[in-house]
Order: structure tokens, then C-alpha cells, then sequence
């Protein structure tokens, strides 16, 4: 007899990789139907010319388009809104982003209401979105938030001032363009924070309670593919290097979507919901500490994890983790990044952290983590990396 444990299933959008794909964009929005697309972008790729390119890409194929910009870092429940709006008013159709996890979260907390109305905070957990959204044409342009394939938006509640995790089937985009030569224009801050972010997904899908063989390859890929190429990419910019990460982040995507994360994402969500932090800078700082925690509750699978981040395996499982994971901390301390919570929260904040942790608790991706952690473990972690 088979049992809904050992049911797996692979859910990802048709993507278009490649250098130079962005050109295509005008022709996948017109297999989606579009006629008049509703393109969500912001100030910085504004500046870099890649929203210029975009809309006459449509225009060549004759699809005209409404403009929202109204998007910040840590994308607001009230600039949702305000664009599902700006959607219903203009008769548009299709969603097309462009930009990173922002942007793209927004384009899709806007699809959710633009369908099925009501606040977006109704529809935080998984899923609680009944009805089918408008299509969705997403373009990354960084290798690393993964909103471009995944199942999960992320709407900060301003009221409760907490991330919002919303998880569900129908959030993952008809087609995904992920083009590397659109990372050659990034920061080298966003390169690194970037892929660490992908790293993070990558590690916490292998170690998800609901993981399977299709989503842990995908996440032992994308580990080995980010600790080869990282650094070449931030030192050189290598077109070649940037490819790579590309591939990472696809694959990390692909997996963290289909095994969720674990509770170091509930805790950075309820972290950046609090202090408006950008993401990826909270996972060097925590990542190792939950390895630890985790480590107990699956020693074998942490091994296998550790010896692809060590290149080799050690005495024993212990040994192998262990290693692994100091390596993982001397290669984030190799980038100019903070590694601990004191160096991005003020200490006046230190009162605040009981509530934070109590709400990672309520975090979605805390449910999947190898053993959902408590508040007062959560909060013992808080203070190990102060």
C-alpha cells in the first residue's frame, strides 16, 4: 500500500535560461495572452536601463503596458494594494517583473488580490488562495531570491510588523526568464547577499522535513555550485562565474519551493519584518547556528550536506557536520559581510527579541525545519550570535 509519505510532487514554471533571453520576454507575455501587461519594476532598475529594454521588447510585439513602481525592499502590504488598484483600473492582463525578490513578491501578492480580493494578509500560510491568478511572466534580476520559481511570496504586515509568509501552488509564475548577463549591472553587496540568500534556501530544503530525492539534488547542486563560484564572481564579475550562479539559484528555487525552508527563514522573516533588514544579510549570521540545532535531529543527512560544503568526509557523521559547517562560517567571514546580530540591530533593540522569536514560531517555514524549533530555542539562538 502506498502512503501519502511517499508522494512527492515537483511543481516549477517553464523557464527560459540563458544569455541574451531577456529578449524574449515580448514573445513569452504574448503566448500568455497579453494585451495589455501590468509591468512592476523599481527606481534601480529603472536607472540600470533594463525596464527601457522591457517595455520596447513589448512594444515590438505590439503589447501595451501600465507601469507601477511603487516598490520598496521588503515589499509593504499597502503597496500591494495599492497596485492591485492600479490592475483592476487599467483592464490589465498579464503580471510582468522585473527585478529582484521584492518587485517579484509584489507582482504576486498583486495577482492574489487582483483575483481574489480582500486584504493580502488573509492569505498568510499555506495555501489559501482558491481562485486562479492573472498570468505571471517574472525575470530576475538576481541569483538568489528565487520568487521567480518558487511557490512562496513574502508581504511585510506593517501593522503587525512581521514578514508574511504565503505559500501556495498557484503563486508559481507561468514562465520565469533568468538572463546572467542582467548580474554584470548588480553591486557587488547584492551579488554576495544574493547568493548567500540562494545558499540559505538551498540548505534548509535539503534539511526540510518534507524533502525529496527530486529536491535534494537540486539543493546539493546549487551548495557546491555557490562555495565554487562565488568568490570568482564578486572578484571578477565573470560572465561565466555570474552563469553559475544563475544555475545555483534556479536549482535552489526549484528546491526550496517544493520542501519549504526551516525555521532560520522563519526567524530572518520575523528579524526583517521588525527591522526592515534586507534578507540575505541575516543568513551568515544565523545559518550556522541552525546547522547545530538541526544537527541532533538528522546527523546522517547533515553529514551528507557538510561533505559537499568540506569536499570530504571525516571520522564520523559528527566530524563531517561539524567540519562543514566551520568551513561554511570561514567562507562568509571571506566576504565583507556582518556575522553577528550586534553589528545590524541596535542594542536598545535587545528588548524586543522575546516577541520576535514568539513570532518565528508562527513562521509557515518553521513547521518544515527537522524539529520546529520553540520561542525560548529560538530566542537562545538570538543570543549566541548577538
Amino acid at each position: 500500500m502506498v502512503t501519502a509519505m511517499n508522494i512527492s510532487k515537483f511543481a516549477i514554471p517553464e523557464i527560459i535560461f540563458g544569455r541574451g533571453s531577456l529578449d524574449y520576454a515580448g514573445q513569452c507575455a504574448r503566448s500568455l495572452g497579453a494585451k495589455k501587461a501590468f509591468v512592476v519594476s523599481d527606481s534601480g532598475i529603472e536607472e540600470a536601463g533594463w525596464l527601457q529594454r522591457l517595455k520596447g521588447i513589448l512594444e515590438k510585439e505590439k503589447i501595451r503596458w501600465v507601469y507601477y513602481p511603487g516598490v520598496t525592499s521588503n515589499p509593504r502590504d499597502f503597496q500591494v494594494e495599492q497596485g492591485t488598484e492600479l490592475y483592476i483600473k487599467n483592464g490589465a492582463d498579464v503580471i510582468i517583473a522585473i527585478g529582484g525578490g521584492s518587485v517579484l513578491d509584489t507582482a504576486k501578492g498583486v495577482a492574489i488580490l487582483a483575483s481574489n480580493g480582500g486584504a493580502i494578509a488573509d492569505y498568510e500560510g499555506a495555501n489559501r488562495v482558491s481562485r486562479p491568478l492573472p498570468p505571471m511572466l517574472l525575470i530576475t534580476t538576481t541569483a538568489g531570491s528565487g520568487s521567480d520559481i518558487s511557490q512562496f511570496c513574502i508581504i511585510t504586515d506593517m501593522q503587525r510588523q512581521v514578514k508574511m509568509s504565503i505559500i501556495t501552488r498557484t503563486l508559481v509564475p507561468n514562465i520565469s526568464i533568468v538572463d546572467p548577463l542582467i548580474l554584470r549591472t548588480k553591486p557587488e553587496s547584492l551579488i554576495i547577499h544574493s547568493a548567500i540568500d540562494a545558499l540559505a534556501h538551498a540548505i534548509e530544503a535539503y534539511m526540510s522535513r518534507i524533502a525529496s530525492p527530486f529536491t535534494e539534488m537540486h539543493s546539493l547542486k546549487a551548495v557546491d555550485l555557490i562555495l565554487k563560484h562565488l568568490p570568482t564572481a564578486v572578484a571578477s564579475r565573470s560572465l561565466e562565474a555570474l552563469e553559475q550562479l544563475s544555475i545555483a539559484s534556479v536549482s535552489a528555487s526549484m528546491a526550496f519551493s517544493n520542501a519549504s525552508l526551516g525555521a532560520e527563514h522563519a526567524l530572518a522573516h520575523s528579524l526583517g519584518g521588525q527591522f526592515d533588514m534586507q534578507h540575505g544579510v541575516i543568513h551568515p549570521i544565523l545559518l550556522p547556528s541552525f546547522m547545530r540545532f538541526n544537527l541532533p535531529f538528522n546527523a546522517k543527512k547533515m553529514a551528507e550536506l557538510c561533505r559537499v560544503i568540506l569536499g570530504r568526509r571525516e571520522s564520523s557523521d559528527e566530524n563531517t557536520a561539524q567540519a562543514g559547517i566551520k568551513k561554511l562560517e570561514d567562507f562568509f567571514a571571506s566576504f565583507n559581510v556582518p556575522l553577528r546580530l550586534g553589528e545590524i540591530i541596535p542594542r536598545q533593540e535587545q528588548a524586543t527579541l522575546a516577541g520576535i522569536s514568539r513570532m518565528a514560531v508562527q513562521d509557515a517555514c518553521n513547521l518544515t525545519n527537522a524539529k520546529p524549533a520553540t520561542w525560548e530555542e529560538f530566542l537562545q539562538i538570538i543570543e549566541e550570535v548577538w
